[in-house]
């Protein structure tokens, strides 16, 4: 049986008089490329803000490799400390900080590219490495950590070579193509190290051979470095494509799971989101 990476359990998410979403329920199992599709709106990118702490939830939780990272709590009651597997590693609440659960292995992209665009290549994946630093702040100044810094600096090399910016890694990151930026933010995110690699919209803005690069590039760092994928994506030849599963989100309710056969199939599926081709 494969093992749960991911599951949020029975999760709303109410802003005011609006729920975006509603009672959610889903499980990732490690080393699979799960997606989470609908209609804009639908509360897909509000889902992704619970899971990577960002929100905490009006009701529910989220485990995270067997353990729970985030609950709900109610007004005026007083947080509670994470106690588990790492517990003597991190000191957090069950409301943690998204950079606590970057420490765990969960990393993020967003819709919208969020580069360092003073910084070079290289710089902006160096600088996501410091959430896997052991040395302090005496020693960096000391010059005490140049072995750790150097071993952070090898694996930046390799992760560029990874996504194939060796060749631009000192060049400013805006001055990539679209194409090559999103493939910096994904390499920033594989930077911390992560077990859950969680996508929101990475093809946004793509041409169609961007897409197809994009997809199998996905493919080659999930079999590469053994990683689990969530994504969030409007491309449903890249959707249908690559994952293992889908969930369908619809007005911040789940309306389907299935593989991508099964909702391509989905009547519930089409009337909401997919329609039907004119050819049809």
């Amino acid at each position: 049986m494969s093992e749960n990476v991911l599951k949020v359990e029975n999760v709303t998410m109410q802003f005011g008089g609006v729920v975006a979403v509603d009672n959610m329920n889903l499980e990732i199992n490690q080393g699979e490329i799960v997606a989470l599709i609908g209609p804009n709106g639908a509360g897909k990118t509000t889902a992704f803000n619970v899971v990577t702490g960002v929100y905490q939830p009006t009701n529910g939780a989220v485990w995270f490799q067997g353990e729970k990272i985030v609950e709900n709590h109610p007004q005026g009651k007083m947080r509670q400390q994470y106690k588990g597997q790492h517990a003597g590693e991190y000191s957090r609440a069950l409301a943690p900080t998204p950079d606590a659960i970057t420490k765990l292995g969960m990393a993020r992209t967003f819709q919208n590219i969020r580069l360092w665009k003073s910084q070079t290549v290289f710089d902006n994946v160096l600088i996501a490495k410091h959430c896997r630093t052991h040395t302090n702040f005496l020693s960096a100044a000391l010059r005490l950590n140049r072995k750790e810094e150097q071993a952070q600096r090898q694996h930046v090399e390799e992760l560029l070579e990874l996504v194939g910016l060796s060749d631009v890694k000192g060049e400013l990151a805006t001055s990539l193509p679209y194409g090559k930026q999103r493939r910096l933010e994904i390499a920033r995110a594989l930077a911390t190290e992560p077990k859950l690699l969680l996508l929101d919209e990475p093809a946004a803005g793509m041409n169609p051979q961007e897409t197809g690069e994009l997809t199998a590039f996905i493919s080659e760092i999930r079999s590469k470095l053994g990683l689990t994928v969530f994504l969030i994506e409007h491309h449903m030849d890249l959707v249908m494509d690559i994952s293992d599963r889908i969930y369908v989100l619809d007005f911040g309710r789940l309306i389907a799971e299935g593989t991508p056969a099964e909702i391509q199939n989905n009547q519930r599926v089409i009337d909401a989101y997919l329609g039907v081709a004119e050819d049809a």
